[in-house]
């Protein structure tokens, strides 16, 4: 489980994502809280999405 400190940048993370912008669009510095947390909302989104899209009985 990923600990999100700042959502302010977590949001950042999600929109970046949401305009379509790479990944690499991450302002932060490698390895740092910060970048954890915009990757984290980044990459939120997606993980909802391949839960959302599984069909039932494929996670058993």
């Amino acid at each position: 489980m990923t600990v999100v400190v700042s959502n302010k940048i977590w949001l950042e993370g999600s929109t970046a994502r949401s305009e379509g912008q790479p990944v690499t669009a991450n302002p932060y510095p490698a390895g740092s809280q910060e970048s954890a947390d915009w990757l984290e909302g980044y990459t939120t989104i997606e993980a909802e999405q391949l839960v959302a899209s599984s069909e039932p009985g494929e996670n058993m």
